[in-house]
């Protein structure tokens, strides 16, 4: 049985729900519907059905909605996972080829799940990219603004971190070497990409059982701009100020003390980022 968890803020969410219905009638398969209202509810649904015994999950929703659900998950190496991309980014799902919409039915119905990994950080997990620095920025200041479209308030806050922020003193360990980074960002990543398209790591892929840890260092301020115009290419991987280190796990603090942190968009605040590969545990319907 198929336990299908919608966002109800996602985009066209009503006209997926009922084309998921209608194809799953007609070919016999047996669902239950489950319809978020909050942040939370994804996650909170995840763990009582897998407690449950519920085993096949469908998520209507972005990176966001995802995300809560593979925190739900009691056991995930016991799930399979279906995803219609539905949010603003919709990051995760560009990186294992899940086209956008009700055409990823055809992957659920015609197709079969494989194994992807993720990434266990302590209480939380994250599928795509974990990390904190000028993308945690953003997105705090995107949170408060109460008026305007995604889009734009992603762009407004942008511009604002562009003049405000001055990078951030972190400590970084993985394999077993501890350095000490400047950073103007820090990211465990699965996937290659987050903000909706921003090629953070293009090396990375989600079923190679590995993580790809990249830290940028802080430019001076006049260079700022420059550096975020060739992550925005993809090239930042190829610049002196980038430390690429492929790993399966890496731990992230900053001497100042507490930390914000993003989970595929989420938002914590943590001690540190502790972070390391679950390879292949969890199947997915992708492409």
């Amino acid at each position: 049985m198929f336990n299908v968890i919608v966002n109800c803020h996602a985009r066209n969410c009503k006209k997926i729900a009922a084309e998921i219905e209608k194809k799953f009638r007609a070919r016999g398969i047996a669902y239950r519907m489950f319809y978020t209202e909050r942040t939370g509810d994804a996650e909170k649904y995840a763990r009582s059905l897998t407690q449950a015994g519920g085993r096949e999950f469908l998520v209507v929703g972005g990176d966001g909605t995802l995300n809560e659900v593979v925190s739900g998950l009691s056991d995930p190496s016991s799930c399979t996972l279906g995803l219609i991309p539905a949010g603003t980014g919709n990051d995760f799902a560009a990186a294992v080829g899940i086209p956008r919409g009700v055409r990823a039915l055809d992957l659920i119905l015609d197709g079969e799940p494989r194994p992807v990994d993720y990434i266990e950080c302590g209480t939380r997990r994250s599928i795509n990219i974990v990390g904190t620095g000028i993308d945690v920025e953003i997105l705090r200041r995107c949170a408060a603004m109460k008026h305007g479209t995604n889009k734009g308030k992603y762009f407004c806050s942008l511009v604002a971190t562009l003049f405000h922020y001055r990078g951030t003193k972190l400590t970084v360990t993985t394999g077993g070497e501890t350095k000490e980074y400047f950073a103007l960002i820090a990211a465990v990543c699965n996937g290659r990409q987050l903000g909706g398209g921003i090629p953070l790591c293009p090396a990375a892929r989600a079923d190679d059982g590995q993580l790809e840890l990249v830290v940028v260092d802080s430019p001076k301020r006049r260079k700022l701009l420059f550096e975020l115009i060739r992550l925005m290419r993809g090239k930042l991987l190829e610049r002196p100020i980038t430390h690429h280190i492929p790993c399966s796990e890496a731990v992230i603090s900053s001497p100042d003390g507490p930390i914000f942190v993003q989970y595929d968009g989420e938002i914590a605040q943590a001690d540190a980022l502790n972070a390391h590969l679950v390879s292949g545990k969890l199947k997915m319907y992708r492409g």
